[in-house]
């Protein structure tokens, strides 16, 4: 198993200096990185990660909402190959017609995105897995709904806060899964207090075991009280020694 870093969780850094945060993650152990809002720093991004000897196999951008020629070229020219809408807000998941739409959107943005050469994806929040659709999680009730190469990206934290056992909604979900964040805490809303993997409620290693169709454990902090360097350190830490049996 591979381990990545969303790049959001050193979104302070990044702004601050680029070059030099990059080097800090190549200097942590990360070989992999997740980036988010690319398209804006496709240049700046692409030769630090190159320097540091680091790929970038899945990006977040908003597909559903900006230019999709655009933010396929930059992943294409940062060597992405899966692209992740990383968010829609609470209202898209309440009704049926809806979702069916959404569905539809993203399903033609990954027709757009093979001329690329790259896979589309979507990320959850809480809030797909507190919606209900007859029953099932408006979560699979979407996922019911996409081509079957449009690939999910499971934000395991907030699934629980969500509500849900995250092993079992890996294991319904199935081959759709291929990638998952990987963060811990208390498994509340408050971000401030997640922490690095292995140390908060998340129970990190009956989750990856359950993911079995994971290519990239995407290790990330929405917000962090210590020192977001060392929280990611121990995070690749704590996931390096873990014996998935693989």
């Amino acid at each position: 198993m591979s381990y990545s870093l969303q790049l959001y969780t050193l979104r302070n850094s990044l702004q601050e200096d680029l070059p030099g945060t990059i080097r800090k993650v190549a200097a942590i152990g990360y070989t992999k990185v997740e980036p988010y809002n690319f398209v804006a720093t496709v240049k700046e991004l692409g030769a630090a990660l190159k320097e540091n000897g680091i790929a970038a196999p899945s990006g977040h951008a908003p597909l559903l909402s900006q230019d999709q020629d655009e933010i396929f070229a930059a992943a294409k020219e940062l060597g992405i190959t899966t692209v992740i809408d990383p968010f829609l807000p609470p209202e898209h998941w309440q009704d049926r017609e809806t979702i069916q739409a959404t569905a539809e959107k993203l399903n033609a943005a990954a027709r757009k995105g093979a001329d690329y050469g790259i896979r589309v994806g979507y990320h959850n929040h809480a809030w797909e897995l507190e919606s209900t659709i007859d029953g099932d999680t408006a979560l699979e009730y979407f996922s019911s709904l996409l081509d079957p190469e449009v690939v999910l990206e499971i934000d395991t934290y907030w699934a629980a806060v969500g509500g849900q056992n995250v092993v079992d909604l890996l294991t319904r979900l199935g081959n759709r899964v291929r990638l998952i964040h990987i963060k811990d805490g208390p498994i509340t809303t408050d971000t401030s207090a997640q922490l690095p993997a292995g140390d908060g409620a998340m129970r990190v290693t009956d989750i990856l075991r359950a993911a079995e169709h994971l290519e990239t454990g995407v290790v990330e902090f929405d917000d962090y009280t210590g020192d977001l360097f060392e929280g990611i350190s121990r995070s690749l830490t704590f996931l390096s020694d873990i014996d998935l049996g693989q």
